[in-house]
This record gives structure tokens, sequence and C-alpha cells, in this order.
């Protein structure tokens, strides 16, 4: 009686610790990156700090009902859930509200909701459902062009939104259908475009031609096993017309700020009064990320001691840079603790995904997996000025309600699924 009272409690807790771990930890930060050296009132909703702490506050209900909710209902209403989520999405155009250049926003009293962050979640139920119906054979290129269909409507209708950032997160879903069988070449595609890309902007498009085109002829000679010279061509020429491309899109299509911001990060800038200017301007915010984050030095400074912090150098700080308070204050060993934090969550959730008997969650975990590594690489590259400046909240750490109720459907929903293979024990 006791054991058939107590089964639909069992959880993973170690995803669960994981998680309000970060979320505690992130509204720490918040609250230093956010204070102006008044007495703190935590109960003050009209601060940051206190806004997130009520974000948080109602996860907890969030997550009661998330996991209340019989698991076979994502599974059953995913297409209705997808279908909703696209909608909310599409009517941004009408009744958005712009805000910092992106129409992503609905504005609802004195608060906003952002469905993009939201559309995360319903895409990967959608996806999980899609290549779980009737054993789909992802192998199959009809099969493979509906799912990729699934993925780039709400990619496309957040790119229409001005919303970058939030677009390139789809491309995570890739890594998700790499695990399902997707064929190697889709990964090598994307490889070569990469770099292709990286050369045709820094040495000009006939230069990147010149060595994809040499390497694609050596290869073609010194292989052991020999491809049709018609196809040696064809990629050939396909790699001389997509360098081209690429200095279209960006000359033509790109604005001037992203322009300028993959000016910078590749030092593709030769004039040097013009490069201070864009430095000055789309590069104060991670020059003072980077400045606070080398002045923590290997313990920290302490928390709300951060001198760079409290002087308020990096611009909205607690929300895409707040990785640069934890460095500021706790220093490269907080900073390290904060990293293997999530990767210790990220390959948690590959692991409970591994061990579904069900091919939906399975691709659902995945997914999730999948999501939250592609915010983490992005912000924390985007921080320390590996990448360029894009902008994308750190999950569950930056500053927002849509962003943490959105990260907690997307893993507590899982957790969900992933308790019907702990109870069948």
């Amino acid at each position: 009686m006791i054991r058939e009272t107590n089964k639909h409690f069992k959880f993973d807790w170690i995803v669960i610790i994981l998680f309000f771990i970060l979320v505690g930890f992130g509204w720490l930060n918040i609250l230093s990156a956010s204070h102006t050296g008044a007495i703190i009132e935590y109960l003050n909703f009209s601060t940051p700090y206190g806004k997130q702490l009520l974000f948080i506050l109602l996860t907890f209900g969030l997550v009661i009902l998330l996991l209340a909710i019989d698991s076979k209902f994502y599974e059953r209403f995913s297409s209705v859930i997808y279908i909703v989520s696209m909608l909310s999405l599409a009517g941004l155009f009408v009744f958005g509200k712009n805000v910092n250049g992106a129409t992503s926003w609905y504005g609802i009293g004195g608060m906003t909701l952002q469905p993009s962050e939201f559309a995360k979640a319903a895409t990967a139920l959608a996806v999980a459902n899609y290549v779980s119906d009737l054993n789909t054979n992802i192998k199959t290129f009809k099969n493979q062009l509906k799912t990729f269909v699934i993925i780039i409507i709400p990619a496309l209708l957040v790119l229409l939104q001005n919303d970058t950032g939030s677009t390139i997160v789809y491309g995570a879903f890739f890594f998700v259908l790499y695990r399902e069988g997707l064929p190697k070449v889709y990964l090598t595609i994307a490889v070569i475009l990469f770099f292709l890309a990286i050369l045709s902007l820094k040495f000009g498009a006939i230069a990147s031609s010149i060595i994809a085109v040499t390497i694609i002829i050596t290869l073609y000679f010194l292989g052991k096993k020999k491809q049709p010279l018609t196809l040696t061509l064809l990629t050939a020429v396909a790699c001389i017309a997509i360098s081209a491309s690429i200095h279209f899109f960006y000359s033509n299509v790109l604005q001037p700020h992203q322009r300028d911001r993959i000016s910078l990060w590749l030092r593709l800038e030769n004039d040097p009064v013009k490069l201070e200017k864009m430095k000055k301007t789309f590069a104060y915010n991670l020059n003072e990320s980077e400045k606070a984050i080398s002045s923590g030095g290997f313990l920290g400074k302490g928390f709300m001691e951060g001198t760079r912090t409290t002087g308020k150098f990096v611009p909205e700080q607690h929300t895409d840079y707040i990785f640069s308070t934890v460095g500021e204050e706790w220093g490269f060993l907080g900073s390290a603790l904060v990293v293997i934090t999530f990767i210790a969550l990220i390959l948690r959730i590959i692991h409970l995904a591994e061990l579904q008997k069900s091919q939906f969650s399975r691709v659902y975990g995945y997914g999730v997996a999948a999501i939250i590594f592609m915010h983490f690489l992005i912000n924390i590259g985007m921080v320390m000025g590996l990448i360029p400046t894009i902008g994308i909240p750190l999950p569950l750490f930056s500053y927002g309600g849509s962003g943490l109720w959105a990260f907690t459907i997307l893993i507590f929903i899982f957790v969900k699924l992933d308790s019907n293979r702990i109870n069948e024990w």
C-alpha cells in the first residue's frame, strides 16, 4: 500500500537538485548585479531581484503542475501544443511589443511575455512526437524534410521578429536528429559552411574559393576511396557559389549592427578610426565584461563586493552578461563550479535519455539537453569574447520570467516522462 502510494513521487532528484542550485545561485548574482546600494527589499517587485524572486516562487507551483499532469498528455497533445505555440509567435506581428529592436514580447499589464522561449519546448515535443510516430525512419529524405519543416517554422518566425539569438538555438535540434540516425552528410555540410563563411569573410570570396577547391581536388587524388569525378566537380562549384553568396548575405542582408559585431569578432575592419568607433559602440559591454571576469582572480572579490559589478560598468549585467558577475565576485573557482554544474545537468539528462524505453521520451530528452547546451555555449562564449555578441540568456541564471519558466517547462516535462521509467521498477 505504501509502495503504491509513493510510486508517483519517484523522480530523478539529481536533475531537480541541479536545477534549483542553478536557479538559486543565479538569483544571488542577479541580486548582486541589480541592487543599487540601498537597503535590500526582497519583496520589492519593482527591482529586478525582487521580480526574479517572485518568478522563482511561482516556479515552484509550475513544477508541481508539470509533475502532476499525466506524462501521456505531453505525447498525445504535442501537436496541439506546437500549433498553439506557432500561433503565439505569429500573433507577435500584430500584437507584439518592440523591445530593443526585437518584436518578441506580449505586453501583459506591467509585465512582458516572450513566446519564443516557450516555443523551444513546444518544438522539442513536436520533433519527438514526429520522429517516434510509427517508428519514423529519419534516414529517408521525405521524413527528414518534414522534420526540418517542424524546426524551421518557429526559427523563421523568430528570425522575422529580429531575434537572431533565439533563431540560432534551433540548430540544436540537428544534434538530436543526428542521434536518431540523421546521415553524417548534414553535419559535414554544416562544418563546411561554417569554415567557408569564416574564410570568405576573412580573406574574400576568391581566396576562400581557391582554398576550398584546392582541398577538394587534393582529397580526390589522395583519397583511398575514389568519389565520382562529377560529384567532386559539383562540390567545387558549390563551394565557389557559397563563398560568393556569403559575401552577398553579409553585405546586403545582415543589418549594420550585426555586420559590425561579426567584423569585430573576426577583426575585419582595417580603418583604425572606424574600428575604435565600433569598439565604443558595440564592444563596450564585451570589454567591460572581460575586465570584470579577469579582475575576479582565482577566488573572486566576494559576494556583492565586485567593484565593476556594483559600479554598473557592464550594462544590463543581470541579463545576458550575468556570468561576468560570477567571474568577478566568485572568481575562477566559482565560474568553474557553475560550468561544471551546467555540464553535470546536461550529461545527466543525456544519460537519462539513453535509459528511456520510449523513443518519444529519448528524443525529447536529447532535445532538452541540446537546447540547454546551445544556450550555455553561446552565452558564456559571448561573455568571454569567444564568439560574436548574440543576445541570448544563460539558462536558469539570467533575469527574466519567460526564460525561467520556459526552461522549467522544458526540464520538468522530461523529469515527468522519466518518472515512468523509474516507477516501473
